[in-house]
């Protein structure tokens, strides 16, 4: 069955970097949309980042765009988030996702994904 891996969140301080990373198997890496949600306390889920099976396409939030960059290395089957200038509100528990299905675009909900179980990223102020 599918799995995800994520490993690299910590705690840091306001203005720090951190990278995530996604170790993905059960599935053919290559041919699958991958992405990062993350959820704090008292929130709901909500959509990072996504890159698409070659790596040709990706997308961000509004809120982290220009400070995340996603990634991926399908030799691998690993996906990473850069996160660089982080904020207090930064903090959650870092999801990586993927898609179903083959050569499927990953969409900004919560819905017919596969999931990690998640690594906590907290930022101090």
């Amino acid at each position: 069955q599918v799995q995800l891996v994520e490993s690299g969140g910590s705690l840091v301080q306001a203005g720090g970097s951190l990278r995530l990373s996604c170790a993905a198997s059960g599935l053919i890496f290559s041919a699958h949309s991958m992405g990062w949600f993350r959820q704090a306390p008292g929130k709901e889920r909500e959509f990072v980042a996504a890159i698409s099976w070659s790596a040709g396409t990706t997308v961000y939030a509004d809120s982290v765009k220009g400070r995340f960059t996603i990634s991926r290395d399908n030799a691998k089957n690993t996906a990473f988030l850069q996160m660089n200038s982080l904020k207090p509100e930064d903090t959650a528990l870092y999801y990586c996702a993927t898609t179903q299905f083959r050569f499927a675009t990953l969409t900004p909900t919560t819905a017919n994904k596969y999931w990690g179980q998640g690594t906590q990223v907290t930022v101090s102020s």
